[in-house]
């Protein structure tokens, strides 16, 4: 346990949450630019939507493996490492990425050579820019009490859906200098949340000084699988508008590309308010318990994919779009707070580290969404509204999922001592 003088001050524990929170908006609005921008650019490429999908899996499936790897890395070593890390390798995955495109779409490369390099440059955000979100999750944890936890995990998570919100706003603005300059500027923005880390985070009291408290947290464990398949299940079924809603504008709305790229671009950003919405004031100000709040978030996503089902207009589309941001926007805080309360301190980073992973795995099905989409534009969204119903029924059944945010006085008052209360900043 760190001394009293080793301890984060208030100032500096706000210092430090407002660069982690700048940081996580920078990489939610690469994924956000990301999904808007590329569909469109496939098409002229000749990528269908399952080879679309298979360049995201690919890169989840590393993630994966060292998203876990990363975060029990982050309980030994600290955390502003693996965030360093993680931020740099996200910089040059992008980059990388949109200068593969480029050289397609200027035929500087043969066609089947873009195909190949896109999933390359993915893979080094897999298995590296996957520390940063597990890192950034677990110094949040090491600096909130159990109280706390839910209003600090959601800043996590307000932070992407901010950056998701902006990522179409930069999209739209570096537009005018090239379809792929937002690309380019995403990076840019990420080496200098890099340094602004490397500089001004402060780390007074890493996580290495509890190494003699570390347990071997693994994902196939009684205490931690309902959550890694619930998180599995979750993310995969977050991933279906994500993946498919720009094909869906063309395929079945019949918009050219350039109106696709448009109305792709606003609706991730009405999903992506809807989430910030209910993340900074139904999670932060209701006051509703953990599971309460999942509970919720699972029954919007069920009816935001059913009105994909019936969805002919471009309105239905859009509200359906705002019901899963408003869906995963308060499920997602729910179900991972639950699981970083069923662990002590010295198991933050280990936990952080498989939830990741377990978001990670269900993009991993992307291709099978992708096959799906194939054979019908509604399959996948029948689908999700199906293994919605099936989280609800698993969240009745299980006892772990049950007991979900609640704690054993004795870890509670262990967790208390780690830092100052965010109360006091």
């Amino acid at each position: 346990m760190p001394r009293l003088h080793e301890r984060s001050s208030p100032a500096e524990r706000r210092r430090a949450f407002a660069i982690l929170f700048v940081s996580l908006v920078c990489m939610g609005a690469g994924q956000s630019v990301i999904y808007t921008v590329l569909p469109p650019v496939a098409r002229q490429l000749q990528i269908g939507p399952l080879q679309v999908t298979s360049i995201f899996a690919v890169s989840e499936a590393i993630w994966i493996v060292s998203s876990a790897y990363w975060g029990r890395l982050s309980d030994r070593t600290g955390r502003k490492p693996v965030m360093l890390l993680g931020l740099m390798a996200f910089g040059i995955s992008f980059l990388a990425f949109a200068t593969a495109m480029l050289a397609g779409l200027r035929h500087w490369l043969p066609a089947l050579l873009v195909f190949p390099l896109l999933i390359a440059s993915r893979c080094i955000y897999g298995g590296f820019g996957s520390g940063t979100s597990a890192a950034a999750q677990a110094y949040v944890a090491d600096r909130t009490s159990p109280d706390e936890r839910l209003g600090g995990v959601a800043i996590i998570s307000m932070a992407f859906a901010l950056g998701t919100t902006f990522g179409p706003v930069i999209g739209s603005a570096m537009a005018l200098l090239g379809l792929l300059a937002p690309f380019y500027f995403v990076s840019f923005l990420a080496f200098m949340s890099a340094l602004a880390i490397y500089f001004l985070l402060p780390e007074r009291s890493p996580p290495k000084t509890r190494a003699r408290h570390q347990t071997a947290l693994r994902w196939y464990q009684g205490r931690m699988l309902p959550f890694v398949g619930f998180g599995v299940v979750l993310s995969m079924t977050a991933s279906i508008p994500i993946q498919t809603v720009g094909f869906f504008f063309m395929d079945v709305l019949r918009y050219d590309p350039h109106a696709t790229a448009q109305f792709t671009g606003l609706g991730l950003m009405l999903s992506a308010m809807a989430a910030l919405f209910v993340q900074f004031v139904v999670v932060q100000r209701s006051g509703l318990s953990v599971r309460v709040l999942t509970a919720a978030g699972l029954t919007l996503a069920t009816v935001s994919n059913i009105l994909f089902l019936v969805a002919s207009h471009f309105t239905v589309v859009m509200l359906a779009l705002m019901l899963s941001g408003l869906g995963f926007g308060l499920a997602r805080p729910g179900f991972t707070t639950g699981a970083s309360l069923s662990v002590g301190p010295e198991e933050h980073g280990g936990v952080a580290g498989l939830l990741n992973a377990a978001g990670a795995a269900g993009f991993v099905f992307g291709p099978a969404i992708g096959g799906l989409y194939e054979f019908s534009p509604y399959l996948p969204y029948a689908l999700g509204a199906a293994m919605m119903l099936a989280l609800l029924v698993a969240q009745h059944l299980s006892p772990v999922l049950r007991q979900a945010g609640y704690r054993p006085a004795s870890v509670e008052m262990l967790e208390e001592t780690a830092e100052t209360p965010l109360s006091s900043v």
